[in-house]
């Protein structure tokens, strides 16, 4: 059994909801973005940060491919459907490479 290549990237977005005016508000923002993820795009994501700050969440999104371009193309339809949310603004989006070395 031969080992092919494996590409893993991590995606933090950052985001600023100015209409939350309460937790439950924040999460009622957050699902359809977090659960389009999901079963949409079929990505792992989870809220990561600012847990309990109205108005400010970090989502991370993981995709991983036997292509580097796989995961990069994964990656560019999540960040377009996050920004495609006229509710949000994006604050930064920024991209974590993890080096797999498989035998």
């Amino acid at each position: 059994m031969s080992g092919g290549a494996t590409y893993v990237c991590a995606l933090a977005v950052e985001l600023h909801l100015p209409q939350a005016r309460s937790l439950k508000a924040k999460r009622a923002t957050l699902r359809p973005i977090v659960e389009g993820l999901r079963h949409r795009h079929r990505l792992s994501v989870a809220e990561t940060d600012h847990h309990d700050v109205w108005q400010r969440a970090t989502i991370g999104v993981a995709a991983v491919s036997g292509s580097e371009r796989g995961v990069t193309d994964q990656l560019d339809d999540a960040e377009r459907f996050v920004w495609s949310h006229p509710e949000i603004e994006v604050l930064t989006a920024t991209r974590h490479w993890l080096e797999v070395d498989l035998p």
